[in-house]
């Protein structure tokens, strides 16, 4: 990645740490290592967003996941997140995403929430993924019980970039809000028994219970998985700009890896799972397996 970029990454990672702080474009060109003009140009340029709309779309989002999951007060969450009455933050809420804070706390809907990783997967994207060192992929098999998923389904995607193109990349926000049974959203690489004509091997969803009657969002299908059983791949922790090589040590691994050594062969007819790449993680795929 270029100079650029990465004082872009430093911060949002700047953001992402003082987020209940006031944040100013000083400290802002501290961390990026240029002036605060050119820091507010390139942010804007590679984010797509000024800083104060990024910061504000950020705070939101993080404010609706605590509306959904702790019993707390409007008025102290809106000046947690920097906002100076109930009233003000209330309206930037429902601008947002459509209804009022104490509905959403109430019944919490799908709402797409905002997801700050474009840059780093843009220009990620077209780096050459060479393992440059070798790298520990741990191996575990895990047990999935019968579930749904709610999907949306892309085009013709077989991996993420393309079905972002496809589908837009605010997908991934939608599905952050809504509750799963593995703790958060997943990408699915479908099966031909489980794709309609003419759409997307790669999809994004999230695992619910199979008497789930709860909202499905305009644009999802469901789809019913059996309990299976996986191998879960899960490769080092990394640093954002290693995320090339730890994808591609996750890959090698896998294709590598024979399951007949420990009783197993691989079972096409499920799904093969991918979870969001975290660096404090490591990279997460699962490939389902039967015994043999």
């Amino acid at each position: 990645m270029t100079e650029q970029i990465l004082a872009v990454n430093r911060m949002q990672e700047y953001i992402e740490a003082h987020l209940d702080e006031e944040i100013t474009m000083a400290q802002l060109s501290a961390v990026s290592l240029y002036s605060p003009w050119y820091s507010y140009r390139l942010f804007r340029e590679h984010t797509g967003l000024t800083v104060a709309d990024y910061i504000r779309r950020l705070r939101l989002s993080r404010s609706a996941m605590r509306l959904k999951s702790e019993h707390v007060h409007i008025l102290d969450v809106a000046l947690d997140m920097g906002f100076g009455s109930a009233d003000g933050y209330t309206r930037a809420f429902r601008r947002e995403f459509g209804c009022n804070p104490a509905e959403y706390a109430k019944n919490s809907v799908p709402i797409t929430l905002f997801i700050p990783y474009g840059v780093k997967f843009k220009f990620m994207r077209g780096e050459e993924k060479k393992m440059s060192e070798v790298q520990s992929v741990f191996v575990q098999v895990i047990k999935k019980p019968a579930r749904k998923a709610i999907i949306m389904r892309g085009v013709q995607a077989e991996e993420y970039f393309a079905y972002c193109a496809e589908v837009g990349c605010d997908v991934w926000g939608l599905l952050t809000s809504m509750d799963s049974l593995c703790g958060e959203p997943v990408c699915l690489w479908l099966p031909e028994a489980y794709k309609k004509p003419n759409t997307s091997t790669y999809v994004q969803g999230v695992e619910v219970p199979v008497d789930y009657d709860g909202v499905i969002p305009e644009g999802f299908d469901v789809i019913d998985l059996p309990e299976a059983e996986y191998l879960q791949f899960q490769g080092e922790p990394f640093e954002e700009e290693r995320y090339g090589d730890a994808i591609a040590a996750v890959w090698n691994a896998m294709q590598k890896y024979d399951p007949a050594v420990i009783g197993y062969k691989w079972d096409h007819r499920n799904p093969r799972i991918q979870l969001e790449p975290k660096g404090t993680r490591g990279y997460i795929e699962l490939k389902a397996v039967i015994k043999k």
